[in-house]
């Protein structure tokens, strides 16, 4: 293969595999680079995020909307910004879920899967949470329904205590 073919590939999956796989201690990168459909939050600087990976077709998922809801109105005021990132090939099944839903944290698709990819997410729900720095902290899989709210409530009061950056 000659090495400018070599190359225009590896630069063209380099800004995917450079974030590939979210551990806690990584840094979040810009989600803004990753092509979501739907509007970002303003300002995520200095927030304490939790983001969420979930589909329409998965059961536990749904379930965690509930408690993501009551985790907003418990502590967005605080400085907690929950982004929920759907999987869903198509837009109607994330739509028609939310019709449902009826949720006031920002919900996005990822269309493309480009950040599902960065992110190397292999099971639903699976869930981040990151400091005010930009530092992922915790690390969800699955959702079991009041233990993990009680550990999402824990972990959040944990990071909003951190002194801002």
């Amino acid at each position: 293969m000659p090495r400018a073919v070599l190359a225009a590939l590896l630069f063209t999956i380099l800004p995917v595999t450079a974030f590939a796989d979210f551990k806690e201690a990584h840094t979040l990168p810009d989600l803004a680079s990753f092509e979501l459909e739907g509007k970002l939050p303003e300002e995520l600087k200095g927030q304490v995020i939790l983001l969420d990976f979930w589909a329409s077709w998965c059961g536990p998922c749904k379930s965690s909307f509930p408690a993501m809801e009551e985790l907003t109105n418990k502590f967005a005021g605080q400085g907690l910004t929950i982004i929920a990132v759907s999987v869903d090939e198509k837009r109607e099944n994330m739509q028609q879920f939310l019709k449902s839903a009826k949720v006031s944290f920002t919900v996005l698709r990822d269309a493309h899967h480009k950040l599902v990819a960065a992110a190397d997410i292999r099971s639903m729900p699976a869930s981040f949470l990151i400091d005010r720095s930009g530092k992922i902290r915790f690390v969800h899989a699955g959702f079991d329904r009041d233990k993990t709210t009680r550990e999402y409530a824990k972990q959040i009061e944990q990071l909003l205590k951190e002194p801002k950056p």
